[in-house]
């Protein structure tokens, strides 16, 4: 083949290299086209964003604030008469209010660190 003939096919591929980028394109900007309409319909069905004077309001009494209390494990009664315990017999909670509602501190001068015994009773 001559040099003449190989320019010929160079630049054939080359254009259809082209062609085939520019389709492909055509292709993803369709797509995307597409997906933001799709989008704006999907939109269009939810409800409305609530205006100022649909916004929830605090209640007259203020501001709910939390409340700390110290809990202790609620123990599962023991069975009696070698009976098995029935769900209906067992408390709904896990742990219950505590005696001692003083919070456990650490001792002045201990690291606090796992098996210190830093805490004071």
């Amino acid at each position: 083949m001559s040099t003449a003939a190989f320019e010929v096919l160079a630049a054939s591929r080359d254009v259809l290299n082209v062609t085939v980028a520019f389709i492909g394109g055509l292709v993803i900007a369709g797509a995307l086209v597409w997906a933001v309409r799709l989008g704006i319909r999907v939109m269009e069905r939810e409800p409305h964003r609530p205006t100022a004077e649909e916004q929830t309001r605090l209640p007259d009494t203020g501001a709910v604030h939390e409340v700390r209390e110290v809990r202790e494990p609620d123990e599962v009664p023991a069975a009696t008469d070698g009976r098995r315990l029935m769900p209906y017999e067992l408390h709904p909670a896990q742990s219950r209010r505590g005696d001692d509602q003083h919070r456990r501190r650490w001792r002045p001068g201990s690291s606090g660190s796992f098996g210190s015994g830093g805490f004071r009773l």
